[in-house]
Order: C-alpha cells, then structure tokens, then sequence
C-alpha cells in the first residue's frame, strides 16, 4: 500500500514527542478538513469558506455585520465580501443597511439559505461522525478531555505571554 505523504511525515522517532503530536494532531486535522471540503464540494457544490459563512449565520438569526463575520472566521474582509456576493445572487441570504451606520450592512440567511444550511449542517454531522467512528466512544470522550485539558494550558501560557 502506498503511504501518503502528510505533515506528520516529516517527524522522525529522533524528534520530541510533542512535535510527533502537534504534527499528528495537524495531520488530522488537515484530513477531516480535506474530506469535508471535497463532500461539499461533490454534494452541494459549495466550499467550506461558504459553509462557514453560513454556519456563522445560523448561529445569529437577527443577522451579522460583514466585520463580525470577518473577525469571527478570521479572514479579510474583501473574502468575506466575495463569499457574502455570491450568497446573495444565489438567494441564500439577505443584506439590508445597519441602523446607525449606513456604511455597514447586516447579513442575515433567507428561507432558502436556511433550508439549504439545514441540509448542508445535517449532512457535515453526519460526515464527522463517520470520520470519528474509528474511536470507540470512550475514546472519542478521553481524546476530547485531553485536547481541552491541552487547549487550557495553551490559553494560560497565552494569557502569561500578553500579561
């Protein structure tokens, strides 16, 4: 069988255990993000920027303004501005003047962007399950405590550094 060439690759038994593990964890994580990005590519002809977009706007049914959908998928806003055009002419969501600030616009889903979410949300849960499948349960809850167990320690030494 032919091994596949991945971040994780590049370690060697020579290098710590903690850079084996950030390059496994990444090389994990760069898997799930590639399958997810190709079935919503095959399924719904749309990308994961698009999804996220989306996902944002399910989260916040009163809408959001295009610099929170920025800042909260960390891209720039000219992406941002892109995705939300083709959004609109495809009937997905809706984008009126915000009170206040006639510069800024809120975004929010139409029916049909909701309708559409809905199916494209229940199909990526689906999706990641599969993918998780081949942790028994127990496992999948001890790699979930584990990784936040490590993601407290990674805020703290964070909090430490901007003190």
């Amino acid at each position: 069988m032919l091994q596949r060439r991945d971040t994780e690759s590049r370690a060697t038994h020579d290098d710590h255990l903690s850079v084996r593990v950030w390059l496994r964890l990444l090389t994990c994580t760069t898997l799930v993000e590639g399958r997810v990005a190709g079935l919503l590519r095959d399924d719904f002809d749309t990308t994961l920027p698009r999804f996220d977009f989306l996902s944002q706007l399910e989260r916040n049914p009163a809408g959001l303004r295009m610099t929170e959908i920025s800042q909260r998928m960390m891209v720039t806003g000219g992406n941002i501005t892109r995705i939300a055009d083709q959004l609109l002419v495809e009937g997905l969501i809706t984008r009126s003047v915000a009170p206040g600030d006639r510069r800024a616009s809120i975004v929010k889903l139409s029916a049909a962007g909701r309708r559409a979410f809905a199916e494209m949300a229940r199909r990526h849960e689906e999706w990641i399950v599969e993918m998780f499948a081949g942790l028994a349960e127990a496992e999948r809850n001890q790699l979930y405590a584990l990784l936040a167990k490590l993601k407290r320690h990674l805020n703290a030494v964070e909090s430490e550094v901007r003190g």
